[in-house]
């Protein structure tokens, strides 16, 4: 088994634009790539938040932003089909999210 200590040894030869780049390089790195959604899933999630609407239903949304994948729920307050966006209002935190639709990859009931 080699016993290599890694970037610890190169340091001493590393300008501080190379360690720079090597950062930032290892932080794009974890970046996660935005799924492609057909639209039989568009219209998927289009059915189940209409339904969730007139039956005041919580919903879990997982969207798409900055590169990673996040979560959150609560109920949809409004639609609007102009600025393409959701209004959701998360009765258990009182906070509010507009969450555009071309960023939401997933929705489920609770």
């Amino acid at each position: 088994m080699i016993r290599d200590r890694g970037n610890i040894k190169w340091t001493s030869m590393m300008l501080p634009e190379h360690v720079k780049l090597l950062r930032a390089w290892s932080e794009t790195d974890m970046y996660q790539e935005k799924p492609e959604l057909d639209e039989q899933q568009l219209e998927q999630f289009n059915e189940l938040i209409f339904h969730a609407m007139e039956e005041h239903v919580e919903l879990i949304f997982t969207y798409y932003k900055n590169h990673f994948f996040h979560t959150c729920s609560g109920y949809v307050h409004y639609m609007d089909p102009i600025q393409q966006t959701l209004r959701i209002v998360d009765e258990h935190t009182n906070t509010r999210l507009q969450l555009p639709l071309t960023d939401v990859i997933d929705v489920k009931r609770k």
